[in-house]
């Protein structure tokens, strides 16, 4: 195996930047993981590593964003899998700390505010989920940073979360990380099902109701692409129509302010930009899902 697994910071910053030298790289890439990974954390790796002469991926599950110790404990933990996965896409760097590492002395005591992008949708439904999540992802940021005029700096996170790839690229933008947000499309199954981590919590009954998510979306942007108001009230009915699903919300947004696109979605033709966000429990596992939309 190839692939080098540390869990300090301080390996991390010794071996990107021997690696950066050993190579002459002008470029370092990271992708920041909670572990359990998949084809679609595949993706951003490959993407990552054809774009990067040096390339970092971190493993950390963040208590931070998990509302509940439940959820925490339940969560996989694959770290073997994972690092063949990410060895077979030629990612150089494994970066697994421990939770003391990543905040050492207990939970921080200051933290990133995500603001009023994290007033609807995931944040309303999840409490405090987003400001946990950005606090780790600028620590893991800055762990990733090359050395001072070393090499470009890329970070990689797909588009399935797209709540807090927003939320990212705004905090990038509004406190001047040195770093690029690179998104990366969402992996599917071939039934449809964006690809994620708690897809395997989910019974066969289960899985194959959850399919009317993608469905739902997919109603939607053919009626987008056709220039037809989008009648999110028979897509919306369509998902109730599920028993095993329980839908939180479902909307079409702007995709970068997040503010629903109520004028032009009910009875006139859709025009423009637009972005589906769809959250539903499905048995006892959340899901999360969305489809842009460029008409």
């Amino acid at each position: 195996m190839a692939i080098r697994l540390v869990t300090t910071a301080a390996e991390l910053r010794k071996e990107s930047a021997r690696l950066l030298t050993e190579k002459g790289g002008t470029s370092q890439g990271l992708v920041p993981t909670m572990g359990a990974l998949h084809e679609g954390h595949a993706r951003l790796a490959r993407t990552a590593v054809e774009q990067n002469d040096v390339v970092v991926a971190s493993i950390f599950v963040n208590p931070l964003q998990f509302g509940e110790a439940v959820d925490l404990d339940r969560y996989p933990r694959t770290l073997e899998a994972d690092l063949a996965l990410l060895d077979a896409e030629g990612v150089d760097l494994a970066f697994a700390p421990s939770v003391e590492e990543v905040y050492p002395g207990g939970e921080p005591m200051v933290r990133i505010t995500s603001g009023v992008l994290a007033e609807k949708w995931e944040g309303a439904s999840r409490p405090g989920h987003f400001d946990g999540a950005l606090t780790v992802v600028a620590k893991l940021l800055h762990y990733g940073l090359p050395g001072a005029g070393q090499a470009a700096y890329r970070a990689y996170f797909g588009q399935k979360d797209a709540q807090q790839l927003a939320l990212v690229q705004r905090m990038v933008a509004d406190l001047n990380f040195p770093v690029e947000i690179v998104p990366v499309p969402i992996v599917r199954s071939p039934d449809g099902l964006a690809l994620s981590s708690r897809n395997r919590f989910l019974s066969a009954a289960e899985r194959e109701a959850a399919l009317v998510l993608s469905r739902a979306l997919r109603l939607v942007e053919e009626r987008a692409n056709a220039h037809e108001p989008l009648d999110l009230d028979s897509a919306r009915a369509l998902v109730e129509s599920q028993p095993l699903v329980a839908l939180d919300y479902f909307d079409v947004v702007d995709p970068r302010t997040l503010e629903p696109l109520a004028e032009n979605c009910r009875e006139t033709p859709f025009r423009g930009e637009g972005l589906v966000l769809i959250a539903a429990k499905v048995g006892p596992v959340r899901l999360i899902d969305n489809v842009p939309l460029n008409s």
